[in-house]
Order: C-alpha cells, then structure tokens, then sequence
C-alpha cells in the first residue's frame, strides 16, 4: 500500500494531498474529447484555439466565492460547479452567442475535502457537456482565504446578431423568459432548513432552482438568429436591476406591469406568508438567470416563432417609455435591485456585504 493511500484510508483526504498536476489529472479525465478547432489544450502553458470563420468572439467571466455567492454549509460541491459556469453561461445567452470554451480558476483552500473537490469539477463539467462547451485549460493555486470558483467562457456569434443592452426604443414590449422568485425562495429555504426536512414539492422544486439554474442559452441563440430582440439583458442580479441596465444602456425609461409578472403560484404565496411584497421579492432577489427581452411591436411574429423553439415560455411584462431613467413597476418607482455593493434581498455575510 502507498503512503498516501495509508493516509487516504486514515483520514478523509483534502486537496493538500495532492500535488496541482494531479489535481488538474483529475479534472481532465472527466473531459469529452477535445474538438478539432481545439489545436493545443490542458497541459502546456495555453490553449490555442482555432477562430471560427465569420464569427464574433463573445468573452465573458465572473467568480463566485464562499461565503459571498454560496455557503458551503447548505449548497453542494457539484452546486456550486454548476452555478460558477451558469452565471457565464447565462451571459453568453443574454448576447446570442453560442458557448463554445471555458477556462476554470480554482483558489482551493488546502483543507478542502478531495470529495469536494471532486464534486465541484463533476458539476461544472456536466453543465459543459449539456451545452457543448469544453474546458480548455485554467489554473490551481492554494488560498488562505474562501473557495473561489473564477472561470471565463467564450462563445460565437454572427455579427449581425450580436445582442446588446442598448438597442430598445420606446413602445418596445419587454418579455421575460421563465419565471421569478424561485431561487430567492429556494435560497431562503435552504438557508432555514439545511436538514431538508419535510420539504414540500414546491419547495424542493425552488431550492433546485437556486443550487441548478438553466441558463437560457438556446433561447439567446434563437433571438439573436431571428434578430428579434432590439435589447437583451440576463437577470442574474433580479428583474429589477435587469430593467434598469436596459433603461440606462438604451436612454429610455420602463414600465413593469406588476400584475403580469411570472411567479409560481406556490412561491408567490410563500412570500406573501413572510409578509413580503411577492413581485417586489421577486424583482430584486436575483439568481433567476432569466432573460429579458425587448422586442419591436412588429417583431411579435418572429418572437412566436423563437418561443415555439426555444422550449421556454416568454411573458409580456412591461414596454419602453420615452421617459429616460424612470423605471417603474405598477406605476410605483422600481428599487434599484441587487448589488455588490448595494445589498437587497440576496445571500450575504454582514461584515463585507452580499454576492452575486
């Protein structure tokens, strides 16, 4: 028996038993095969990748930190895996662009359970395949302070279907893909019950929505081959702050229609029980990693034909006004949403401020 496999069976072994090479050895072997425009991958000092003829680059990146944007304590290794690239992958979305690679950053505390570890690369990795997006290489490096999960992705798209922010018009209609409020309520119940004890079917249903959100990739890709929308934005961070990103990048204003806001009916009376307003709950609390959508009013048959596609149901919720700035939901000012610095409804250590 090897030393190390004597101090595997005496005590639960943690990534500090491993050297980075073989940390990453692991990783690797959970990869598909690597595509042809791959020309050099995981193991030298870059990847080189071949463009893609008559096509844009879209490059996105975000990290997501313990105790920041997930606690280790309620949400599983595989979870945050799947969420570190869902929050690119939703962006990539949010610009019509097809995923194409990614590149993982890893800061590993050394106490970090190999199990953990483990879980982490199988969630990310699974959410890759189902979206056809290979891991092309990365980095390991040992931390003293939180897991932190740092991953860029980048995807294709044609130039003339780029979606942006800044497109919308006033008398655009506002769609929204999905529903609202989910995960902000699976987070909440997450939070008070970590022994997922005598959990409804509604309540297992929004604490999946939060560990595993689906990015709406497909239906990004469709809107922009279809050029219907005239401004996109994901919603990450809340429908609220959404509205206010298109207000701010397009220089127009936003009405929501607070009585046509998508929310389950469960979770919609579960926030009411709380004594929480149930649409303004649901507006800021973020995580949803939906999309909203401007549309054109002439624009409505080909967004018919993207619905019927994309497998997704799109709300009408709102419409652009002429009046820059003012971003309103059943005639009432919209709060601002979520911030990193401005926290509003969303998981967050008190001594530093909130997450994404």
């Amino acid at each position: 028996m090897s030393d190390r496999a004597a101090r595997d069976e005496s005590r639960a072994a943690t990534v500090s038993d491993y050297t980075e090479h073989e940390l990453i050895a692991r990783i690797q072997q959970r990869l598909a095969p690597p595509p042809d425009w791959l020309v050099v991958g995981i193991g030298d000092d870059a990847a080189v990748v071949e463009p893609e003829r008559n096509r844009m680059e879209v490059v996105t990146v975000d990290a997501v930190v313990d105790g920041v944007h997930f606690d280790r304590a309620f949400v599983p290794p595989d979870a945050i895996g799947h969420r570190a690239l869902a929050v690119n992958l939703s962006d990539l979305a949010a610009m019509g662009a097809s995923p194409r690679f990614a590149l993982l950053s890893l800061m590993l505390p050394g106490e970090l359970p190999l199990d953990d570890f483990d879980g982490l690369a199988a969630g990310c990795v699974a959410l890759a395949r189902t979206h056809r997006l290979h891991l092309v290489g990365g980095n390991l490096t040992r931390t003293r302070g939180p897991l932190t999960v740092d991953l860029t992705a980048a995807g294709t798209v044609k130039r003339r279907q780029v979606l942006t922010r800044g497109g919308a018009r006033p008398g655009d209609e506002l769609y929204l893909t999905g529903s609202i409020g989910s995960a902000r309520a699976g987070l909440e119940i997450l939070r008070d019950d970590r022994a997922n004890e005598n959990r409804s079917d509604w309540s297992k249903t929004a604490v999946e929505r939060y560990l595993y959100p689906q990015p709406r990739v497909r239906a990004g890709m469709l809107l922009g081959r279809n050029r219907v929308a005239s401004a996109c934005v994901d919603l990450s961070d809340g429908l609220a702050d959404a509205a206010h990103r298109i207000a701010e990048s397009s220089g127009v204003g936003i009405e929501v229609d607070e009585a046509t806001v998508p929310i389950e009916a469960d979770v919609r009376r579960w926030f009411a029980e709380r004594s929480e307003d149930p649409v303004l709950s649901a507006a800021t609390g973020g995580d949803d990693y939906e999309l909203l959508v401007a549309v054109r009013p002439r624009g409505r048959r080909q967004l018919t034909a993207v619905i019927r596609q994309a497998g997704v149901p799109f709300t009408r919720v709102g419409v652009c006004t002429a009046s820059p700035d003012q971003v309103t939901i059943g005639g009432r000012p919209m709060p601002p949403g979520y911030g990193h610095f401005r926290p509003v409804g969303r998981f967050r250590v008190p001594s530093d401020g909130g997450g994404r």
